[in-house]
């Protein structure tokens, strides 16, 4: 059996604690928050390099083009018909696909 004396138990206990819970916010650092800082920094980037003319895929799955870009609002035409001009917010751009990356002939 093991037992315990009162005044050596407490001094260990503590500083095994300490120990567990600066492994759990270096392991949150490493799993958690890094991978969705740089998730967030891309998309950033992504957004600061759409021009009009690009191809973007929006979060709902439509592919469109983009006709002009304001502040948070992007107008973004769907299909072949010159009548399907939507304004979205820019938030609802999930890729943007560059006009220049077409496949060249």
């Amino acid at each position: 059996m093991f037992v315990l004396s009162g005044s050596g138990a407490g001094g260990a206990g503590g500083a095994g604690l300490i120990v567990w819970v600066v492994i759990l916010v270096v392991f949150m650092f490493f799993f958690m928050i890094r991978p969705n800082r740089k998730e967030q920094q891309r998309k950033k980037e992504m957004m600061s390099r759409m021009a009009a003319g690009d191809t973007v895929l929006t979060t709902s799955g439509f592919y469109g083009t983009i006709i002009d870009i304001t502040d948070d609002t992007v107008i973004v035409e769907f299909g072949n018909n010159k009548n399907c001009r939507i304004p979205m917010q820019m938030a609802a751009i999930a890729q943007v696909e560059k006009a220049s990356d077409g496949v060249e002939e």
